[in-house]
């Protein structure tokens, strides 16, 4: 089966949609999906950011909530802004990154609908031990989330993103090397992943 890789930030407000509707999509297309949590930050001080461009650049920022209103009604998934934005994501990058498979995907599906779904907080300990317990995850992908192996396995996916050409979240990477960016982009990533690979 081919396969396509998601890049994703926490942080990132067109990642929710992605994530919450990427299996289904790809499932109809009999296409598996890689979930490659990143850290948008140090990708934006490459091109001079040191913020969200949503909020560096007002306007685009205003119309970008309004946007993610109107698309996740049409998605029908629930929208509440979280506060502040950008949310630290680093802890959650980090347990993401000690999950595997299908329970990495299960923890960042939760912790996207709580943040974006619901307005919750995603940088604390609490608020990610409750994720994985809920979601029937080893409460001790926190501690591993700690180690040295982990912290580097997440700056090795930074620099993997940065290498492919990845700028922004979501992106999708098919295995031929195509680079599609935006959840507008995910039906024609997955329709390439599918007939040219």
């Amino acid at each position: 089966m081919t396969s396509l890789s998601f890049w994703f930030d926490f942080a990132s407000t067109y990642s929710y949609p992605a994530a919450l509707r990427i299996d289904e999509m790809a499932g109809a297309r009999g296409v598996s999906i890689v979930w490659r949590p990143i850290l948008l930050g140090p990708i934006f001080a490459n091109q001079g950011w040191r913020n969200s461009p949503f909020n560096i650049y007002p306007a685009k920022g205003k119309y970008m909530w309004r946007d993610l209103e109107r698309l996740c009604a049409v998605e029908n998934l629930p929208f509440q802004r979280p506060d502040p934005f950008p949310q630290n994501s680093l802890l959650a990058g980090r347990v993401a990154t000690a999950l595997d498979g299908e329970p990495r995907a299960r923890f960042c599906r939760s912790v996207f609908a709580e943040e974006f779904g619901r307005g919750r907080s995603i940088d604390s300990p609490e608020f990610i031990a409750d994720v994985l317990r809920t979601q029937g995850l080893p409460v001790d992908s926190l501690e591993r989330a700690a180690s040295d192996e982990v912290k580097a396995a997440l700056k090795s996916s930074v620099e993997e993103a940065r290498a492919l050409g990845v700028f922004g979240a979501p992106s999708f990477t098919t295995e031929d090397g195509e680079l599609f960016w935006g959840f507008d982009r995910l039906a024609a990533a997955l329709d390439w992943a599918r007939d040219r690979t």
